[in-house]
């Protein structure tokens, strides 16, 4: 098997640029959840760059995605067999960041090899539920504006991109960490599930203008249909600004921001269970941040569509001191996700 260099050095490089938030993440938790949970980013990263890719037709993403994966899946693969391609849609990329991980992704498979069989089988897991979840956003957008149909799919869609990663960081923890937590790892999961949920719901809606204006609609059908609305009327108001129509989604934009906060509640109660101070801080974190963007969603109302909201970095790096000066305690926690969520 050969052995992954150390993850001080490039590839956490290329994760500071890809994610600064989840880069402090990483460097929070327990030694033996990183290397795991950072090649799992890296690769779901690199999937999610071609997904979402308007410089590629639907059915070159699809070919590249599917190429990454066997090669994910494979106990020994490589991407030579997609390198001219990988090289070629590198090279299109221009987010610096996006390029630089792109360019770097044959080096993360060594990476993937020289985890434990258990931990390789779970980071292939999680990916394979991801890129699933991608596959059904190329599918379904790929061929012009269009929208989910329904909480159902929106739900599915959710929890294979997201609510699965909350069960692979548990199942992780449950491996190396014993006694983990102070719950049972059932309820761990659960709750984990929820948690991913709700930031992937949360994605969705500080997202939903920019997304609205490329033709995807992830605000279901069904659901905008009661309040007189179509996901076309939708797409123009993000465009024009047209406040009128926006404001007619403010019953859906706000059962929504509840539904999201409820999630992101489940992530600070799972967060104040965990026994070890540093993962309580890590795992807490995105939950604390999602509150504040809620309230701030809120706060804009629907006119955020054309906007995107985003906690200032002065109050991330804020929050950070304030945990870590209280080291992270379940009371901390509790407080703080109250406070934010004002």
């Amino acid at each position: 098997m050969q052995k992954a260099g150390p993850f001080s050095s490039a590839p956490r490089k290329l994760l500071r640029g890809v994610s600064r938030s989840f880069y402090l993440s990483i460097r929070l938790l327990p030694s033996a959840l990183q290397a795991p949970i950072e090649v799992g980013y890296l690769l779901a990263r690199a999937t999610d760059t071609v997904a979402d890719t308007t410089t590629l037709p639907q059915a070159d993403r699809l070919d590249l995605l599917q190429a990454m994966m066997a090669a994910i899946d494979a106990p020994a693969g490589d991407l030579r067999h997609c390198h001219q391609a990988l090289t070629e849609f590198a090279e299109r990329q221009t987010d610096p960041h996006e390029r630089s991980l792109m360019q770097g992704l044959p080096d993360c498979l060594p990476l993937l090899q020289a985890l434990s069989p258990d931990d390789q089988n779970s980071v292939r897991w999680v990916l394979g539920h991801i890129t699933h979840g991608q596959i059904l956003d190329i599918e379904r957008f790929g061929q012009g504006p269009a929208a989910l149909a329904t909480d159902a799919q929106l739900d599915d869609y959710t929890w294979l991109v997201a609510g699965c990663v909350g069960e692979f960081w548990t199942e992780l923890c449950e491996r190396h960490l014993p006694g983990f937590a102070t719950q049972s790892t059932d309820a761990m999961r659960q709750a984990g599930r929820a948690y991913g949920m709700g930031l992937q719901r949360l994605n969705i809606l500080r997202d939903a203008g920019a997304d609205l204006v490329a033709g995807r609609c992830y605000l279901p059908e069904t659901r905008l249909a009661p309040l007189g609305l179509s996901p076309e009327q939708l797409m123009k108001a993000s465009r024009t600004g047209d406040a009128a129509t926006l404001q007619r989604l403010a019953p859906l934009w706000d059962d929504y921001l509840q539904q999201t906060h409820t999630q992101l509640r489940e992530g600070v109660l799972y967060s104040q269970r965990l026994t070890s101070r540093r993962l309580r801080l890590a795992s807490a974190l995105p939950a604390l941040i999602g509150a504040r963007t809620v309230a701030l969603l809120r706060q804009a109302g629907p006119q955020a569509l054309p906007q995107r909201v985003k906690m200032p970095r002065s109050e991330v790096r804020a929050l950070l001191w304030r945990l870590l000066w209280r080291l992270a305690s379940p009371n901390a926690l509790a407080h703080e996700f109250q406070r934010l969520s004002q």
